[in-house]
This record gives structure tokens, sequence and C-alpha cells, in this order.
């Protein structure tokens, strides 16, 4: 039986989150997340992957090469950084089982031994301790911190606790981020050097950060001697922007890295291993009439001096080279996101050909091997090894192996109305044939900078396949991985211009003989929610409609969302004309298809006032709907129990309408 069938036994498929090679390369580390044993929720571990030596010969799966479990705790584990020695650095909010009346409520530091025994914790912060980075005897970590004197921040939380105090006083913007109100708190990097049993010397680096380290990425520089971190910069009207700064561990100062009017730095980060060059992220700010943009930048440390490579490659993620000459690109590139080397003198030129999908690049020291996370639309995610001479790829024995997926991938691609080609993906389920034609599913990817070329946990088509559909994923106007024009496109003009796109490529999805021209359905969430909304309202070809966190009201959600400065920068001010020409629920009259809608309560990117006013709008017109809402969801559904729901759902909704079924209220929302 497929673990597509079932969604409990989808829900329950292990799933790895990172990968990092030891320093003495002998293994790879995973954060792996599971269910836990309740089934109501998820945890997370510690895994090493043994790596069995040279390139040749096959990986067997043999004992000394099978992945073992290094962590086990009901909090769970994440991070998983290695110390020179390689010991891992972890952290946790699991209990301190040598302290008497120890407290799980806030992530710790830990280290586990590189020659094994227990997990001991090293540091502890009232607010807790978030990401880490370490080199040499070095620890930098970032921390949430109280205004105010340091030696009474524990007490102040207590009382503020104990007082039933949840109030937060707001003096600038943003006051939200994803899921979460930002605040009391602030972020601070600290930085001490590793002891015998605990960090010592414990050092604040950043006491005059207040809001410049929200959201911080961080790296430490080889010798342990500096941090590169991105730095905010409040401007008027709400506007932020980003800076890489340096600072000097020893000293705590701070200096300005790259700063440049009409561009943020940002990550990912990564420090050449001579400690010479800083590589990032320069993206563009945008505006009405200029479309977002990011590229590689790569400066010198020392200087400050820098400048872009690769083109129309967005960085996804990065790793230098050991001879610090190139970086090892991480991108999006025509539906897929292969590995490319970037040398600081030179060509750029794509390492992997396959059609997967790549994160966490890992290279060994003798430069001739690159380790990371290999995925694909139809493959999990797994560690594997890339050979840089021949380009040969070898998947590794995983934590999690890899479910097999109930259908088959292929590529298709149209012409749209102004000659572009439009490519996607096309899931089949199995069977589907002439004489036996799948009903189709259009399913709108959200961004919408963003591209389908990845596995995807959350928006998982082979589901929907095990169930019977054809499964359409295109790329339409601003995707990434099809260079800057591809975004230019449909800057601005999102409902329109992607509409045009999608209905090419669904056409030329119909024109096939294995596909069921009559009996078709559009989702999407997020930004493919607000496609889905505008297709409601702009066409009447669809037998049912799925709109998942998705953007109605375009003026309500700009002044609402997270981030209004930025979607305000594209749109206007409020009352500018695009609201007025882009925003669906101004074609509420139109709309005649079934829908189902979709939101989660702790979603601030997207705020659920856009669902209540789809759904009111949707009711008090007559156009036959439902509304499945999730009080303790964000962006995204991320708890198995609600995930289940979710599927359930859109699955009764797609049979009724779609499949011509009687309406079953699933089990899982009575």
């Amino acid at each position: 039986m497929s673990a597509f069938n079932d969604i409990r036994d989808y829900v329950a498929i292990p799933r790895v989150l990172s990968l990092k090679l030891s320093p003495d390369e002998s293994r790879l580390v995973s954060v792996v997340q599971s269910l836990n044993p309740d089934g109501k929720s998820y945890g997370t571990a510690l895994w090493a992957i043994p790596l069995p030596g040279p390139l040749s010969g096959p990986h067997t799966g043999s004992p000394d090469t099978a992945p073992y479990r290094l962590t086990r705790s009901a909090k769970g584990e994440s991070q998983a950084v290695f110390t020179a020695s390689g010991d891992v650095l972890f952290t946790s909010a699991r209990a301190d089982a040598t302290v008497k009346d120890s407290s799980d409520e806030t992530p710790s530091l830990w280290l586990l031994p590189r020659a094994g025994g227990e997990a001991r914790q090293i540091a502890t912060r009232p607010g807790g301790i978030g990401a880490v980075r370490a080199a040499g005897d070095v620890v930098v970590f970032a921390a949430d911190v109280l205004d105010g004197e340091e030696s009474t921040e524990e007490e102040r939380r207590k009382a503020r606790k104990d007082a039933g105090i949840s109030a937060i006083l707001y003096e600038g913007y943003p006051v939200r981020f994803w899921d979460h109100d930002l605040g009391p708190g602030r972020t601070r990097l600290f930085a001490a050097r590793l002891g015998a049993d605990r960090l010592e010397d414990v050092r604040d680096l950043t006491p005059d950060a207040g809001e410049a380290l929200r959201e911080v990425a961080f790296e430490l520089t080889p010798d342990g001697a500096t941090v590169v971190a991105t730095w905010r910069i409040p401007l008027p009207g709400g506007e932020l922007r980003s800076d890489l700064v340096a600072i000097d561990v020893a000293t705590g100062e701070r200096r300005t890295l790259f700063t440049e009017t009409g561009f943020d730095f940002t990550g990912p980060l990564a420090i050449s291993p001579d400690g010479a060059r800083v590589a990032c992220s320069r993206d563009r700010v945008d505006s009405l009439e200029v479309s977002a943009k990011a590229e590689l930048w790569i400066g010198d440390l020392a200087t400050g001096q820098g400048r872009t490579y690769a083109g129309d490659l967005f960085p996804m993620d990065l790793a230098w080279t050991p001879d610090s000459t190139a970086v090892h690109l991480v991108a999006d590139f025509q539906g897929r996101r292969p590995l490319f080397r970037v040398p600081l003198d030179g060509e750029t030129t794509r390492l992997t050909q396959d059609h997967a999908a790549y994160l966490a690049p890992n290279p060994a020291a003798d430069g001739t091997t690159l380790y990371a996370l290999r995925s694909a639309i139809d493959l999990a995610p797994a560690p594997a090894r890339i050979d840089l001479a021949t380009g040969e790829i070898t998947d590794l024995p995983s934590p999690a192996p890899r479910p097999e997926v109930p259908g088959t991938l292929t590529e298709i691609s149209a012409t749209a109305d102004d000659g572009a080609t439009v490519r996607g993906w096309l899931v089949l389920p199995e069977g589907a044939s002439a004489d036996d034609p799948a009903p189709f599913l259009l399913w709108i990817h959200g961004g919408p900078i963003a591209s389908w070329n990845d596995w995807q946990w959350r928006w998982q088509a082979w589901i929907m396949a095990q169930h019977g559909y054809a499964v359409l994923m295109p790329d339409p106007c601003l995707s990434t991985g099809y260079g800057q024009e591809w975004i230019d496109r449909g800057w601005g003009n999102w409902g329109p211009r992607t509409q045009a796109d999608l209905d090419a490529i669904v056409d030329a999805a119909l024109a096939r003989d294995d596909i069921d021209s009559e009996r078709i359905a559009a989702m999407g969430g997020s930004f493919g929610g607000y496609m889905a909304n505008w297709i409601a309202g702009h066409s009447d070809r669809y037998k049912a409609i799925v709109t998942h966190a998705s953007l109605w009201n375009l003026d309500q959600f700009v002044g609402t969302t997270d981030a209004s400065s930025y979607w305000q920068r594209e749109f206007g001010a409020p009352g500018a004309e695009r609201y007025q020409l882009l925003s669906p629920h101004l074609s509420l009259d139109k709309i005649t298809t079934p829908m189902l809608v979709i939101h989660g309560d702790k979603d601030y990117r997207v705020p659920i006032g856009e669902a209540l006013r789809l759904w009111w709008d949707l009711q008090r017109t007559g156009v036959e709907s439902k509304y499945l809402y999730f009080p303790d969801e964000n962006h995204w559904i991320l708890k198995p129990g609600n995930a289940v729901a979710w599927y359930e759902t859109v699955l009764a909704f797609l049979a009724q309408h779609v499949l011509g079924q009687e309406w079953k209220r699933p089990d899982s929302v009575v």
C-alpha cells in the first residue's frame, strides 16, 4: 500500500531537514523530523550518516555505514554545528538532568562529545538560545534579550509572567513576523569560549542592537575573530534596509561591511576558508517600476569592496570551495535547483545536470567531492555525494528512506499569447491513458518569486495522484529560474499576465489524451491562492477552486500583513491604481465556481482577515462554498492531524465537484 493513499501514513514519513559534514569528514549529521509517539506533533533528533571512504565503490548500507540516531528527547534537537574537534553543538529545550528543577521552557546550548557519551548543557539564557556558529574554541550564538539590566533579566521575565502581562509596546515597524509577535525581547549576538564543561567568558557583542538583528543571518570567520551579520537599519515610512556588518569578537567593535542605497545585503552567507571574503545575496529594493532581483555578491572582508556574480541566478544556498577561489552556488534554474561553480575569475559553470534540487552544500577538504541534500518533485530529500570532476552523483544511506511515488513525472511547456515559453511539471497517476483519462488539477505555486522544483511536504502532488488526479505544476511569469525578464513580465501585473501564462499551459495539458479536459479544478496557496481567487472571477472553465492562505482584498492585505512596506512598493500607496486593477475581490460578482476557502489564524503573512472577508463575500452573494479554518496554524498547515484534515477536506471537495460524487464530510473534521 502506498504511503500516499492514507494521509495518516504520509504524515508519519520521517523528513531530513539539514546536513553538516564533520571536520574529519568521517560522517554527516542531519536534523530529522518525525512523528512523536502521541501522533499529534512532530519531534526532531540528530542522526549521523557515516561516510565509508573513497568515491569508488557503492554504499551497501552495511551496519558500519548505516545512519544511526545521536539524540533522543521529548523536546527535540536542532542546529547541529560541529566544533573543531568534532563535537556537536545543538540547541534543545530538554531539561538538564544534572541540575535540580532545571527549566525546559526555552532552548539551551548542548554539546555532544565526538567520542560518545551523554550530551551536556553548556549554556543557557533566560530568553533562550537560537542560531549558533563555532570556529576554533570560539562560539557565537543569538539570543532573545529584554532591554535593561542583564543581571535582572530572569527575574523581570518571571515577574512579567507572574503578573499576567502579555502586552508589548511598539515604537517602530514591524511588529510581527510570519506567525509570532516581535518582542518584548530583541535579538543580540553573544561570544564565548569553549571550556571543559561550559561556555566561558560569555560576552554580549551587540548591546546596542535594538531591532537591528531581527531574523539575523550571521557567520563566524574560520579564525573565530570576526562575526559577519545582517544589520537592519530603520528608514522613514516604516521601511528597512539590511546592511552587512563585521563585528570584532574580542572588542565588540562593529563596522559596516556592505551597504548600498537601493539594495539589501542578506543571507545566505558564507565566509571563505582563508577568511578574506564574504559571499551573500544582494537584493534589489523593488518599486512600482523596478522588479525584485537577487544576486550573488562577493566582497572583501578587509576593504568592503565587492561585486555581483552569476547573472540572473537567485542565491538559495552557497558554500566556498576549500581553496577560496570559487563559490558553490545553489539556485533555481528551469524547474530544477542545480549546483553551480562560480569562480572569482572566470565563467559560472553548472555542476549537476539531473532534474534535482540541491541544498546544504558541504565541500570536502580536498576539493574533489561535495555532499548535499538532494531532492526533486518526485524525490524526497536525502544526502548525496557529488564527484566534482565527473559530475557523478551517489545517493547515500539516509535516516529517512524515500517513499516510492505513485505515478510518473514529465515536463510540459506551451507558448503564451506574447510568444514566451511557459514550462512546468506534470504529475500523472498510474493508469492514466486515452482509455481512462485522469481528472485534472492545476496547482499554482506561492511566492510569487518562487518555482516548482523541489519535493514538497506541504503541497504534495503525489497524494492527489494517488487519488487519481493529474496535477499540473507550472512556472508562470514571476517564477525564478528563467532569467530576470521572466519576473519583469509579471511585475505589477499579477492577475492578467499570470492567468494568460496559466491558460496557455493548461490548454497544452488538456490537449493530452490521458487527461480528461472536462473534469478539471484549480488550487493554490498564498500567491497561488491569490491566483485561485483571480481565476474564480475571470474564468468559468474549472469545476472547483481551492484557495489556501489567499489574498483577496489587496488594499486590506497590504495594510495588515507582517511586511506591509515590501508589498506597498510594488502596488503603491493605499488607493493606488494597481489595487483597482489587480484585487480579486472586485470581480466577486463574476464568481460562479464552487470554492473551498482554507486559512490559519496564526498566519501573519496573509492575515486571517483575507479569509474572513472572502468567506463572507461568497456567502452573501450565494456562491457555493466551504470554509476550512485552523485556529492554531500559520501560513502553512504543520500539525500532522491538521494536515490530515486539510487533505481529506480538499479531496472530498474535489470528489464532489470534479468527480461528481455525493458530498461526504471527512471524519477528521466531524
